[in-house]
Parts: structure tokens; C-alpha cells; sequence
């Protein structure tokens, strides 16, 4: 199978648009083969993005770590009024981060990046769906180091399924965040991290 966070330079391009409404405003996503969710929006993305807009309601700046083709960044840059920053080691997904961000008339800079390593800055918000068939080693890496691209008050948004670890990275995570469970729904659990 080939993974959504690695670059297969030979995988075949099979162009693909996702529809996605949200407060009666219609996206477009283009897809393709060898990106995560290639056929449909996430369900734990969704989750994320639609339950992080309920209780934010401004913010000057995002960044989207692991952004497959843009999917959390734009929809959140569009009903914030706002940039997004999104990055991701896939090369394809990158390219498809940059139409959709066009497409979707949302302000957008798409980086190919292994997790923060070309990222500046720092934000007010990050928001990820980290790829936990990358590896635990992975997942914890970009939700560590998330603090040191946040701002003062800056919060990291993020969601885990309970049968992949959810329970041990809260864990962990709690002796770095003020952590809190906003949501929980069908398995997955939506967090939201503040620098304590």
C-alpha cells in the first residue's frame, strides 16, 4: 500500500473533486491517488475543522501540519477570514494544496515540509490530524514541537480515534498543554492544547 507520507514519484495521477458544504457555503477539493482520504473528506478532519469554527470565532493566523490537499486549512482560513500556512511532506499533496487554496479562493502558503522543519513563525492556532500510520514516534514529534510555533496564547487543535492511542497520547501530552476533550463523537476525540 502506498502511504499518504511518503513521495512515489511513479504512482499514477487520478484526478478526483470532492464536494464539501459547511454553513451553506459549497467547496470543491481535488483529489488524487497516493494523498490521504483520496475519495472523501475525513471524518475525523471534518469532526476537527467543523467543531474548532463553533468555538472560534477570530484568529489571525493557522497552521495546518499534515494538510493533505488543504482540506482543514482552507475551510478554516475561509470562515475566519484569515491566511493558513498548511504543510506536509507529500510532494502531490503540496501541489493539490495550492488549487484547492486558488480554487476555494482562500489565502494560502503551501509548504512541503517534514513536519515543522521550513516552518517560520508562529501561529495561533496549528490544527492536525496527525498520520498515525506514520508512527507513534511521529504523531508525538508534531504534537510536542507544536509549542514552539505557537504564540503566547496560541492554542493546537488536534484529533486522535480512541482505538488508535487516543488515551496514551493525552497522557503524554498533559505534561506539556493545559489539555481538554472538546468533543468526542463516533471514536474520535477532538483536543484542544494550550502552552502551559
Amino acid at each position: 500500500m502506498e502511504h499518504y507520507f511518503t513521495n512515489n514519484e511513479k504512482l499514477k495521477s487520478e484526478l478526483r473533486v470532492i464536494p464539501y458544504q459547511y454553513r451553506g457555503y459549497s467547496f470543491a477539493f481535488t483529489s488524487d491517488n497516493g494523498v490521504f482520504s483520496k475519495n472523501k473528506i475525513d471524518f475525523g478532519s471534518r469532526l476537527l475543522v467543523e467543531t474548532f469554527l463553533e468555538q472560534k470565532k477570530e484568529c489571525a493566523s493557522i497552521l495546518d501540519v499534515g494538510c493533505g490537499y488543504g482540506f482543514m486549512g482552507i475551510v478554516a482560513a475561509k470562515f475566519l477570514h484569515t491566511k493558513a500556512v498548511l504543510v506536509d511532506i507529500n510532494k502531490r499533496a503540496i501541489h493539490l494544496a495550492k488549487i484547492n487554496g486558488s480554487k476555494n479562493e482562500v489565502e494560502i502558503e503551501a509548504i512541503e515540509s517534514n513536519i515543522y522543519e521550513q516552518v517560520n513563525g508562529t501561529f495561533d492556532v496549528i490544527l492536525t490530524n496527525p498520520p498515525i500510520r506514520a508512527g507513534k514516534s511521529v504523531v508525538v514529534e508534531i504534537l510536542e514541537k507544536a509549542q514552539e510555533h505557537l504564540k503566547p496564547n496560541g492554542e493546537l487543535w488536534f484529533v486522535i480515534r480512541k482505538d488508535q492511542g487516543a488515551k496514551s497520547i493525552e497522557k503524554l501530552i498533559k505534561e506539556i498543554y493545559t489539555l481538554e476533550i472538546v468533543k468526542k463523537e463516533k471514536g474520535f476525540f477532538i483536543f484542544r492544547a494550550k502552552k502551559n
